[in-house]
């Protein structure tokens, strides 16, 4: 292979998809409501963890202060909430992250994003079915895990205990829903969406109605004579009371954990073509919905910590034991409806986003074709089934649990890119004036110091540079950060030179692209406060990344490496982008033939 076609092979690799390519039509049907969309994201993000995560994190990790725990990750979530807005008001199609990165950075990543994304929401559907499956079968006496535990047992690593037949049911049955149609399956959603937010609503007047406000400001003194505390586990640390009872790094701490109970509401985003407004839709289906999940979040973690001390907190059954200890037991079968409810609504939100990612790149020729077929009642059937299928083999046949953090990887990367394609489309020169043609201008520092007042070519790749700068110095800081926080926090002066060095060069980049000029292409959203807030949710994102395990990457790797072996199998070849780059280039030479021989008989002599 010559070096020139290896050239032009890794110049395919970055062909971007226009906004409105030539000859793609939309077959869904546009019947979903603002209200749909809210419905469907809180549905999606606010599942059961609001059950639980709160009680976990409060007990061990940040005690009464999880309620600022989840401040801060709600203002984290919301970095990204924002990219999703605007791309949502430009790019009104379906695919989410995948089609944003194909429209701003190319094939390569949007191919790389598209299959991250299926990683997490294949590894969401199946936990949340069998989370639905183990919270049924602890109401009716764990019938379920008892027999198959006995008659079933699969003692293989990697595997499960026992097949889960119930929760690869019920994957299949909300998948046939969903490809019955659309507004059925958002009906469905509305339902136990309200009834999930009635009982959360439940919980958070009873804890103002019999809460105690002492309980915030438990002294250690009282912590320790607690009849009670003499049965907890001596060997786990309760802090040393107080509303900050682990110190603030304990807030930030929990404020880490508590950002993934916000991951979902990226679901809307793949809506585009199935929404009667999406420019305007899907920016406030977004914005709303995660305001809703954090006024959840914060009112039920407050009303559980004002409850009873948090200390005292059960790990895995919170709500319920709380509810005993200010003598409501009964209360508990309202949490277990709610929770259900809460299931159900999450695993709705996991499997809807999922067959229309894959029905996208399918679309574009980077996937099977036969996964873009429509059916009848405008629903992509086959890549609904074929995702439902996938899904329902690894819930019943996979222990999830070493899975999960899998799933962390790819939303976290889906939302980093999201966030730079912001960075860059905003950046963008205005290519609508003129079309002009011109020609490649040297970079020169000068320039990137004393930009012109319009956006050129040349000011566009220079923030494209700065960002790929912004994001190597962002992937140090996190990994420097993460391997000295004992040095940090005892104030060490190298380690806080370091940081500070770190910080100053990244705070320097943030400010030379702020001072280059900004397209004046407008939308229905913008981000505000750009380009501060795409590179803090990229910094954030990155950080939360470099916090999971080297076991976790290493599967990632696998699974990655099964997606390039796809795309450059298969994708590459079949890319209908490609196609369409070739038919237009024969056209200009079909074009360019008359002409030349225009202008051959222009003296009068017959070509005939």
């Amino acid at each position: 292979m010559s070096g020139a076609k290896i050239l032009i092979f890794l110049q395919s690799l970055s062909r971007r998809k226009p906004l409105e390519p030539e000859g793609e039509v939309s077959n869904f049907r546009r019947c979903l409501s603002t209200l749909d969309l809210v419905a469907l994201g809180v549905g999606s993000t606010l599942g059961a963890g609001v059950y639980v995560l709160s009680g976990e994190v409060a007990r061990a990790v940040a005690g009464p202060s999880i309620i600022i725990s989840f401040l801060i990750a709600a203002v984290a979530s919301v970095f990204a909430g924002l990219c999703y807005a605007e791309f949502g008001a430009r790019v009104p199609k379906t695919g989410s992250a995948y089609l944003y990165s194909y429209v701003t950075v190319g094939e390569i990543w949007a191919f790389i994003t598209g299959w991250n994304l299926l990683l997490s929401y294949i590894i969401g559907t199946s936990s949340v079915a069998r989370a639905w499956s183990g919270t049924f079968d602890d109401l009716i006496g764990n019938v379920i895990a008892n027999s198959l535990g006995k008659h079933a047992a699969m003692d293989l690593p990697g595997l499960a205990p026992y097949p889960d037949f119930f929760a690869a049911g019920l994957i299949m049955i909300l998948a046939g829903i969903l490809a019955f149609g659309v507004k059925e399956s958002a009906i469905v959603n509305k339902i136990f969406t309200a009834v999930n937010i009635l009982v959360l609503l439940f919980v958070v007047l009873s804890g103002f109605i019999k809460g105690d406000i002492n309980n915030w400001y438990t002294g250690g003194d009282s912590l320790l004579n607690d009849e009670n505390f003499t049965s907890l586990n001596e060997t786990t640390r309760y802090g040393s009371g107080g509303f900050f009872p682990f110190g603030f790094e304990g807030t930030l701490a929990g404020a880490a954990t508590c950002f993934y109970a916000f991951v979902g509401f990226d679901c809307i985003a793949t809506t585009g073509e199935e929404v009667q407004n999406p420019q305007k839709s899907i920016p406030l289906g977004i914005v709303a919905s995660l305001l809703i999940c954090f006024l959840a979040y914060f009112g039920v973690s407050a009303a559980l910590t004002l409850m009873m001390p948090y200390y005292l907190l059960s790990v895995h059954s919170p709500l319920p034991v709380a509810f005993t200890y200010i003598g409501w037991g009964p209360a508990k079968y309202a949490v277990a409806v709610g929770s259900l409810c809460a299931l159900s609504t999450s695993l709705l939100g996991s499997m809807f986003p999922m067959p229309r990612v894959l029905f996208a790149m399918a679309r574009d020729g980077l996937l099977f074709r036969h996964l873009s077929k429509m059916s009848d009642r405008q629903s992509p059937v086959i890549a609904t089934l074929a995702s439902g299928v996938v899904a329902a083999i690894m819930a019943l046949l996979f222990d999830l649990k070493a899975l999960v953090d899998m799933m962390s990887i790819g939303t976290l990367f889906a939302y980093t890119l999201v966030a730079i394609c912001i960075l860059i489309l905003r950046y963008q020169a205005d290519i609508s004036e003129g079309s002009k043609v011109s020609k490649p201008e040297p970079f020169a520092l000068r320039e990137v110091l004393y930009p012109p007042s319009q956006a050129t070519s040349r000011t566009s790749k220079n923030v494209s540079l700065i960002t790929v700068f912004i994001i190597f110095l962002a992937s140090i800081l996190s990994l420097f950060i993460s391997g000295v926080v004992e040095s940090l926090l005892s104030l060490e002066w190298w380690s806080l030179l370091g940081v500070s060095v770190m910080v100053l060069m990244l705070v320097l980049s943030v400010l030379i692209i702020w001072r280059q000029p900004q397209s004046i292409t407008k939308a229905a959203f913008m981000v505000p406060f750009v380009p501060v807030l795409p590179v803090s949710s990229t910094f954030v994102n990155i950080y939360l990344m470099v916090q999971l395990g080297s076991d976790t990457w290493i599967r990632y790797a696998v699974w990655m490496a099964v997606g390039l072996i796809i795309y450059f199998s298969y994708g590459v070849q079949h890319s209908v982008q490609k196609q369409r780059l070739q038919s237009s280039q024969n056209r200009v030479r079909f074009h360019s033939i008359p002409t030349t021989i225009d202008q051959i008989a222009e003296p009068g002599q017959d070509v005939m």
